[in-house]
């Protein structure tokens, strides 16, 4: 494999020249720079990356660690965070530890003997601990998306959860709606608290009693919204909405609903959260709250890369606004005023 002293004992040039004319760090004149740039091209000489990483000390690289995997929601974001890091030329390391706190430890610690730039962390377990060594060891740029289970010296970017909530509901609310029940994921999760929160704050504002029972705890999964509609199935009285706090959830209740022989908006009214692609393919296509993965993945990336070239920036958070995606399966009541 060619070097630089291999183009500079053909160029007739120091090594310092060469490295100055590949790494374009110094005025060199056009003949030089041609009669360089030749031999480089005959000897068909590469750059080691990771040389320039080691001189530099940066690698262009930046890792992500996502806690949950299966989620359809999470793959869109990730997909939008590597796309927005190739356009400013640098690569992703992606790292998962599908819901194992032991696998959480270990993958950050990988990620960071990979000497990453910086780091985006995308956490939704929200009562994990983590090992004091690896918080103090998490000394590098870092982004938090919506949570991480302990304080750490990073910006963060995450999207208004408790007014998607309180979207959600006022949605079925203004749609005549006053029986409404929610299927959330497991108060373990701060979303899922902030949701909740979201719903029963716009069930006080239009003066509508909170009924316990029709609070159904699952998780954000499909299973967990299959289990949790059979429950809401056997209510009585039955109510005629039901706020599920993810789309996945969802997609499990219209799973309950046709086994049950009930059609979704004609018998029980439902609204996911997400917006995930195929919330808009299910029959009737799912109303739901959409939160942009894209703009997530676009100022979480943005953010890092300007705290990686201005470490002493000071500390930033942004919070994302969700907004309602109007589908079929909310239908209006007559008594509805909307």
């Amino acid at each position: 494999m060619a070097t630089m002293k291999d183009i500079a004992r053909l160029a007739q040039v120091s090594t310092s020249t060469v490295s100055h004319v590949i790494n374009d760090s110094r005025f060199v004149s056009d003949e030089i720079r041609e009669k360089v740039m030749g031999v480089v091209r005959e000897l068909n000489y590469t750059p080691s990356a990771l040389a320039r990483s080691l001189k530099v000390k940066e690698t262009n690289t930046i890792g992500m660690l996502v806690t949950a995997s299966s989620n359809p929601f999470f793959a869109e974001v990730l997909r939008s965070v590597e796309r927005y890091c190739n356009r400013h030329q640098y690569n992703l390391i992606l790292s998962y530890t599908d819901g194992d706190s032991q696998r959480l430890q270990k993958n950050l610690d990988t990620l960071i003997q990979k000497q990453v730039d910086g780091l985006i962390l995308m956490c939704s377990e929200s009562h994990w601990q983590l090992n004091e060594e690896i918080n103090q060891r998490l000394h590098l740029p870092i982004v938090m998306m919506d949570w991480w289970p302990t304080v750490l010296n990073a910006d963060k970017v995450h999207e208004n959860s408790e007014y998607g909530g309180y979207l959600a509901t006022k949605t079925l609310i203004d749609a005549g709606h006053r029986d409404i029940a929610i299927i959330t994921g497991s108060f373990k999760k701060s979303l899922a608290l902030n949701r909740l929160k979201g719903y029963q704050t716009a069930l006080l504002e239009a003066d509508i009693p909170l009924r316990q029972e029709w609070i159904f705890e699952s998780h954000f999964d499909v299973a967990g919204g299959i289990d949790a509609m059979q429950q809401v199935l056997q209510l009585s009285p039955r109510p005629s909405a039901v706020f599920a706090c993810s789309d996945t959830i969802a997609i499990g209740a219209y799973q309950a609903m046709w086994r049950a022989g009930l059609q979704v908006g004609n018998d029980i009214s439902i609204i996911g959260y997400d917006n995930i692609e195929m919330a808009q393919y299910l029959a009737p296509p799912l109303t739901t709250i959409h939160q942009s993965k894209n703009n997530l993945a676009k100022q979480a990336v943005e953010m890092l890369l300007q705290r990686i070239k201005q470490p002493e920036l000071e500390n930033r958070t942004l919070t994302l606004e969700p907004r309602l995606i109007w589908r079929e399966s909310v239908v209006k009541r007559r008594n509805s005023q909307s």
